[in-house]
């Protein structure tokens, strides 16, 4: 199933596995959130609660609106990501990064800041579109991949000053690292880049997946 494989897709490239599969916390219908968490106007959102205070545990539930996934299910991204699904491709991803991010962290009993889940949720979108594009055009280098996910992109206007800004930053710090991973990944001019390139920037996504929200940050600006 679409979120499964990008669940999969995403735990590949980081090697990263949490046991439990985004479907058995999926729900489309809003009417089974409670009321007070039930998304207003998205298509995707990540709903954490902790029931006990110092319980240790917490509560996940992801939605993603049914229409969405209807779309998905005609235009499937893994067989083909084009102009045409590449946003509800890209508002899935988000979801599923969320989900694997979060739920992974909690495994490893590591607390996970907003700027840090959306930053690392527009690096997962670039990189599995990547490797998706690469797995279904192997003769071409996606050069418009990196420009598409950050010029093009704009924010929600419903959002609010803060979250308009935090999204701003997680954006801004993705793109500096993703455009450098697009330079280490990008074919010489005397042909492709080798294995030893894309085992280097593997080796690298994998090694920032593990970062904290500092250090990502710092982890960026020492390198881009």
């Amino acid at each position: 199933m679409l979120l499964s494989q990008l669940q999969q897709l995403i735990g590949g490239i980081y090697d990263v596995h949490v046991g439990h599969d985004v479907y058995e916390f999926l729900v489309t219908d809003q009417a089974r959130l409670p009321q007070g968490v039930r998304p207003a106007q998205v298509e995707e959102q990540l709903i954490v609660e902790q029931p006990a205070a110092g319980s240790g545990e917490v509560a996940l539930a992801l939605y993603l609106d049914p229409a969405l996934l209807a779309r998905l299910a005609r235009e499937n991204p893994l067989v083909r990501l084009h102009e045409g699904n590449v946003a509800d491709c890209w508002t899935a991803l988000e979801g599923v990064s969320h989900f694997l991010y979060l739920a992974w962290n909690a495994h490893h009993d590591r607390a996970v800041s907003l700027l840090e889940l959306e930053m690392q949720a527009e690096v997962d979108k670039y990189i599995a579109s990547y490797y998706l594009l690469r797995r279904q055009l192997p003769a071409h280098f996606p050069k418009e991949l990196h420009r598409v996910l950050f010029a093009r992109t704009r924010l929600d206007p419903r959002l609010g000053d803060e979250a308009a800004a935090l999204y701003r930053e997680a954006s801004r710090y993705a793109e500096r690292f993703c455009g450098r991973l697009e330079k280490a990944l990008a074919p010489t001019r005397g042909g492709r880049r080798g294995a030893r390139e894309e085992r280097a920037v593997l080796a690298e996504l994998r090694r920032f997946y593990r970062l904290t929200t500092a250090r990502k940050r710092a982890h960026i600006e020492r390198t881009s």
